[in-house]
């Protein structure tokens, strides 16, 4: 077995703590000039979702490092063209998926090679419907896969239709590439047309495309195990392991982490320092992607409950972590009615997280454009009064 290289330092949880949160954008000065582009390029991953409550997930990403960036704003950020008519993003399967910056479509060429590779699929795809597919967005340039030919064969979103299993088989080949959503759908074009031609060939071998994914997830993470750095690209631990000492990344020890850990040395060169964030985080916000890293950073449990049954729920349908100081601090469940944010849930880490949860609360409230906010119901019933009284200060 080879032995792992000594460690560079030695972090303390604090500091571990703080330099991911530096390297999420949290901490420090936001790059106002750089905008929602910069953030995906920072992050290397945005995800996308479905579920909708204040906000689709990709807009809540932006919103909170940046604060109250128009939502209309977010999506041209990432779907525009620039001048020279190529995308800035495309959406691919990355740790779920997600929009990429356009930069990073070479490094995704192990994962299209492997898709082509696979023995078997879930859906059937009839013959020619493929290169009708093909066929189609060349003469007819970007469409949806309801324009293809129907995107489903019944009601169900499970049971696509031969079109649809073709197209996303094509996207996932990266003989197609998606760069918008239009109405939540997937607006499909041929990568050859789509991708700018220096970035378009997949030249990079496996190795080589795992090794800038690694370097690209450590730096994004700014410290994090094995298993954190696989995790944020969902790649095999085999093939973090395959590629990890030659990524750039350095090997460390953090303080009651009781694992390898490796970090980006940019980010050890000078302690973090700066503002904090108050903000709600989406669900799926890459800070707090996987649930055994944010208990060791934070001490926090966080699970999407969306599909869990409602009696089961402990803290609501779309919880939402609240980051205030560096720190988890609470959850609120939210809900729009009209112009009023609901607060159907609210679960507090004590008094002192009473402030933070409010200031949250009316951030999102006017970003959303509502008007006023109601909590339902609080974890701590005597919080209640407490969070209610500095909800009014605030929103006066």
């Amino acid at each position: 077995m080879t032995s792992l290289p000594r460690p560079t330092a030695e972090l303390s949880t604090d500091e571990a703590r703080r330099i991911a949160l530096r390297a999420q954008g949290f901490l420090g000065a936001p790059d106002r000039r750089a905008g929602v582009r910069g953030v995906l390029r920072h992050l290397g991953a945005v995800q996308l979702d479905t579920i909708s409550v204040l906000a689709r997930s990709h807009e809540l990403i932006p919103y909170a490092r940046l604060g109250a960036v128009g939502r209309k704003t977010v999506d041209n950020a990432y779907w525009t063209p620039g001048s020279h008519g190529a995308p800035h993003a495309f959406e691919y399967w990355s740790h779920a998926a997600c929009i990429l910056p356009v930069e990073e479509w070479p490094h995704f060429a192990f994962r299209r090679r492997a898709y082509r590779a696979r023995p078997h699929w879930n859906h059937a795809l009839p013959d020619g419907t493929y290169d009708q597919v093909i066929k189609q967005l060349r003469a007819e340039g970007p469409l949806t896969a309801t324009e293809l030919g129907g995107a489903k064969k019944t009601s169900e979103w499970w049971d696509w239709s031969g079109t649809k299993v073709a197209v996303e088989r094509a996207l996932m080949y990266g003989e197609v590439v998606c760069t918008e959503r239009r109405g939540w759908k997937r607006v499909y074009d041929l990568a050859e047309r789509a991708i700018p031609d220096p970035l378009l060939h997949d030249e990079l071998d496996d190795a080589e495309c795992l090794r800038r994914l690694v370097r690209l997830a450590g730096q994004s993470l700014g410290v994090g195990t094995r298993a954190d750095i696989a995790d944020y690209h969902r790649l095999k631990g085999e093939q973090v392991d395959a590629v990890i000492a030659d990524s750039g990344l350095v090997p460390v020890t953090v303080e009651g982490w009781g694992k390898s850990a490796w970090a980006d040395p940019a980010a050890l060169e000078t302690a973090p320092r700066g503002r904090h964030r108050t903000t709600l985080l989406s669900p799926f916000d890459s800070l707090i992607w996987e649930r055994a890293r944010t208990e060791r950073i934070f001490g926090f449990t966080h699970r999407l409950e969306a599909y869990t049954p409602k009696p089961k729920r402990i803290y609501g349908y779309f919880a939402m972590p609240v980051l205030a100081g560096g720190h988890l601090v609470g959850r609120v469940d939210p809900a729009r009615e009209g112009r009023t944010l609901v607060a159907k849930q609210v679960t507090l880490d004590g008094a002192r997280a009473v402030p933070a949860v409010a200031q949250a609360l009316v951030e999102a409230a006017s970003w959303v454009d509502c008007t006023d906010v109601r909590v339902e119901r609080v974890d701590a019933p005597e919080l209640r009064e407490p969070l209610t009284r500095e909800l009014s200060r605030a929103l006066a």
